[in-house]
């Protein structure tokens, strides 16, 4: 009976492997580098031991390796986790990539490699190992300590960096030779592939699986698991884009189930067996010669790698917050390349996008690292030592002020938490819309308008289309400050750069996004007309038709959103929220010495800086009362002032003006309880119905002059059961529309007979 040389080739590699981890386990190296040194034994390059003969099916199976290991890598990945790594493993991340991507470039353009080669060797270097640091973290008995969460928290933001290179360099496959349009159908490919995914993650899989599961076994389950995972791979080849991106997307999807533990459970013993044939393929590659030729940049780079990864890493947590231990500490964790990085080299070889000699230094500069790494970690406290040494006292003081040994528990409040899930739910929904709107008017506004007009001018209004669809989102995109933001730029000042790096790379998006047309329509490639044009965008976005725009399609949004909550609370017969539960109320005395002391309400903002309104002055000793000072009026010293706003908004308040809180917050509705007297010159609040007959109706409320023929505040918009709390002036007043209301007695109550009477 004849055997396939396949078999006889797994057979050599899988007892080979078996032999060589054992002892690397024995010895206490990492299995990765055993599996590549089985991989060497076994290659041509290595004539004296046994040869793998079929190297064209083992590279099949080191393909399907790289899908089953990326497809692990999804299951392991939600944005609950992204939101739970905090602040701190965000700044490191992207300071340590955008630094090895600059120091990794120019040290291969040092070497003499091309700009392709070096920007993926770049991009190589600022993956970390997390199989290595797991392994090294457990033989040192390291889990417990209060960096590695940081360290594990860096490389979840890394893995998703690899992510976005491996689509950056299957589209710069695809554009090598290609025009500028076929890039951008490439993109909205790519933008359909991801709805796709998005279509499937939220509706399609969680459903069959909850209404399936109860008939599936573990075998079952294990089919129908790897069934979704080779869809999504053949949909991501047929689209254009490589492999391990469709398994990820792929992971990621059954990530957002419940039974993601069981499926990992139960695929795991098929990426250990795919994912070790990857690693001996990578070890069959290493050609002695090429090590031996490129010996200098092998050294050059791993000093990079050690030195490099170390600086920006231990600078990312500096300035996150992190002490001067953890930071050091967590530097030397991350001073390796990996996995991640065989990934990637392995893709641009596949898709020609990098030359081959880079894969064999890249693996060599892997195995140099990761044996360096053990002694990397352990050296962390002698590191720290010799820099505590050589700092000045002033720079020491300057740490302790700024640091915080306990940084990472701060970190893990929930305001932190919501922060970072709302920042990633705006720029992932909103760039997503932008992104979508250039594809689309690139790829069917633009030919038809170079139909019937020459090309310089189509393209042109093409460009305005563009920008114009674009100033609708950029408004609520650049949100940058919000009650959240604030709550955190209050609490510590090492919250400070987190916050600038996240709300800069909002403002990265856009501007790359603004560069797409200019870049394929007139092959501009000056970022700073990018910027210029999205200065220009977000002036006009401010505008109050842009603005009444967005808010209305918002409103409709968020109504048909929560249509579904809303539906099930009248049906239970609970009420909405109201307002007058929402909203709270606070009073102050004016201290002598307050900076804000005969400064005009137009001056000092407080409702554009601090979300809240000033609906109530009482002044002096005479107790003379001021409803809803106009934009003249100023805070004299002892006068008693009443806020309103929401609670976190009027917590910031108390903070930003260094106010002492003596009395706990009252709902309005507790307020109206307890202090409304029967007088016209005291507070109130009335809720009035939009029946579609008044004068402003359909008017914004800047438009529809109700404070300044009632001299009332609207508090707050119902439409649809939706409340909307201190709405923009530029949100417009529809028919059954519920208006909350506030101003003193006397006008309120006037406004409120004359809207009972155009009821009736």
């Amino acid at each position: 009976m004849h055997i396939p040389v396949l078999i006889t080739d797994l057979t050599y590699m899988m007892l080979t492997a078996g032999i060589i981890t054992i002892l690397f386990k024995k010895i206490k190296q990492p299995l990765i580098l055993g599996y590549i040194l089985a991989g060497f034994l076994m290659s041509p390059y290595f004539p004296l031991f046994m040869t793998v003969a079929d190297t064209e099916a083992i590279h099949t199976w080191s393909e399907i390796g790289i899908i089953f290991l990326m497809f692990h890598l999804g299951l392991e990945f939600n944005l609950h986790k992204l939101a739970q790594v905090g602040s701190t493993a965000i700044v490191t991340a992207i300071i340590e990539v955008i630094g090895m991507l600059t120091v990794g470039f120019g040290a291969g353009q040092l070497l003499g490699f091309n700009t392709m080669d070096s920007i993926v060797l770049g991009g190589m270097l600022s993956m970390s190992s997390t199989t290595v640091i797991i392994k090294v973290f457990d033989e040192l008995n390291l889990k417990g300590k209060k960096y590695t969460e940081m360290v594990f928290g860096t490389l979840i933001v890394e893995d998703i960096v690899g992510i976005f290179m491996m689509i950056i360099l299957s589209t710069l496959s695809v554009s090598q030779n290609v025009s500028g349009g076929e890039v951008v159908g490439t993109l909205a490919l790519m933008v359909l592939y991801l709805i796709i995914w998005l279509i499937l993650g939220i509706y399609l899989i969680p459903t069959f699986m909850n209404r399936t599961i109860q008939y599936m076994n573990d075998e079952m389950l294990t089919v129908v698991s790897i069934g979704v995972c080779f869809l999504m791979v053949l949909l991501a080849n047929w689209l254009g884009f490589s492999t391990a991106l469709g398994a990820f997307l792929a992971g990621s999807l059954l990530a957002g189930t419940s039974h993601v533990e069981r499926v990992e459970h139960l695929t795991k013993p098929l990426k250990d067996v795919f994912g070790a044939v990857f690693f001996l393929s990578v070890g069959m590659m290493v050609d002695p010669a090429m090590l031996v030729k490129y010996v200098v940049p092998i050294l050059l780079l791993s000093v990079v790698t050690i030195v490099g990864k170390t600086f920006f890493s231990a600078l990312g947590m500096l300035l996150g917050g992190q002490d001067l231990e953890n930071s050091v500490s967590s530097g030397l964790s991350l001073a390796q390349i990996g996995e991640f990085a065989f990934i990637i080299a392995s893709l641009g070889m596949s898709l020609g996008v990098t030359s081959d000699f880079l894969y064999p230094i890249v693996v060599a500069v892997s195995v140099v690292t990761t044996l360096t790494t053990p002694y990397c970690i352990k050296s962390s406290p002698l590191m720290v030592k010799l820099l505590e040494s050589r700092l000045s006292e002033k720079m020491k003081n300057k740490l302790d002020r700024y640091t915080s040994p306990q940084q990472q528990d701060e970190e893990k409040d929930t305001d932190w938490y919501d922060y970072i899930k709302l920042y990633f739910t705006r720029l992932v929904v909103y760039g997503g819309l932008m992104l979508v709107i250039v594809i689309a008017c690139m790829q069917g506004l633009a030919p038809v308008l170079a139909a019937s007009l020459p090309e310089i001018p189509a393209r042109i209004i093409t460009c305005l289309v563009i920008y114009l669809g674009m100033a609708l989102f950029v408004r609520p995109m650049l949100a940058l400050h919000n009650n959240l933001f604030t709550a955190l730029w209050l609490k510590q000042n090492s919250f400070h750069l987190p916050l600038i790096v996240l709300n800069g790379l909002k403002l990265m998006a856009i501007t790359v996004i603004a560069m797409i047309p200019l870049w394929v329509f007139f092959e501009v490639h000056m970022a700073l007309l990018a910027l210029v044009i999205v200065a220009v965008l977000v002036a006009f976005s401010k505008t109050g038709f842009m603005a009444t725009a967005y808010l209305h399609m918002e409103t409709r949004f968020l109504r048909n959103f929560n249509e579904r909550i809303i539906a099930q609370e009248e049906r239970a017969g609970r009420h909405q929220t109201w307002l007058d539960e929402t909203l709270h109320l606070m009073s102050f005395t004016a201290p002598e010495d307050a900076d804000y002391l005969g400064v005009s309400m137009k001056d000092l903002r407080w409702g554009q800086r601090y979300n809240v309104y000033i609906v109530k002055i009482r002044h002096g000793e005479k107790q003379v009362q001021t409803i809803l000072p106009d934009s003249q009026q100023a805070i004299s010293a002892g006068d008693k002032v009443f806020v309103v706003g929401e609670e976190k908004a009027l917590m910031n308040f108390y903070a930003l003006t260094r106010l002492s809180q003596t009395k706990p917050l009252r709902t309005l509705k507790e307020f109206m309880a307890k202090d409304y007297p029967d007088e016209d010159n005291a507070l109130s609040v009335c809720v009035i119905k939009i029946y579609g007959d008044e004068e402003f109706a359909g008017k914004t409320i800047r438009q529809s002059g109700l404070r300044d023929k009632w001299d009332v505040l609207i508090l707050g918009v119902q439409k649809d059961g939706l409340p909307l709390i201190m709405p923009d002036p530029d949100l417009r007043l529809l028919k059954d529309d519920i208006l909350w209301v506030m101003g003193s007695n006397h006008n309120v109550g006037r406004m409120a007979a004359e809207f009972v009477n155009l009821a009736e």
